[in-house]
């Protein structure tokens, strides 16, 4: 059964996105606090990230704030589920660039763009 943190964000982000029933949050617990983990369908990345990040930050402000009332500490991680491995399995990758599609194509330099602008995001330790 999801967590209350689990269904804030994910209800938050599917009443953003065009595909909300793709929309999955993970929990993980470590050293650090609670890390959700969340992937949607590709198409909808632009949508929760938001222009130079501004979305994804303001998820992040909102886990914050129930971090604060539930004595937590939240990270919000945003993966690519952009591939499949050849076994059927989602591939996970953090936004770091590494497996971007090069060519000259305008949405592959804005995947690209957008892919930077979440590793950048990433790095803040909020």
């Amino acid at each position: 059964m999801p967590t209350i943190d689990q269904q804030f964000i994910e209800y938050i982000v599917k009443s953003l996105v065009s595909y909300p029933d793709e929309v999955v949050v993970e929990r993980i617990l470590d050293e650090r606090g609670v890390l959700l983990e969340l992937s949607v369908n590709p198409e909808d990345l632009g949508r929760v990230i938001g222009k130079r990040g501004v979305t994804a930050q303001a998820l992040r402000t909102l886990l914050r704030a129930l971090g604060v009332k539930n004595d937590a500490r939240y990270n919000l991680k945003i993966v690519n589920t952009d591939g499949e491995s050849e076994d059927g399995e989602r591939s996970v990758e953090n936004y770091t660039g590494d497996s971007v599609d090069n060519s000259s194509d305008s949405g592959s330099s804005r995947r690209e763009s957008t892919r930077k602008e979440l590793a950048e995001l990433d790095d803040l330790d909020i």
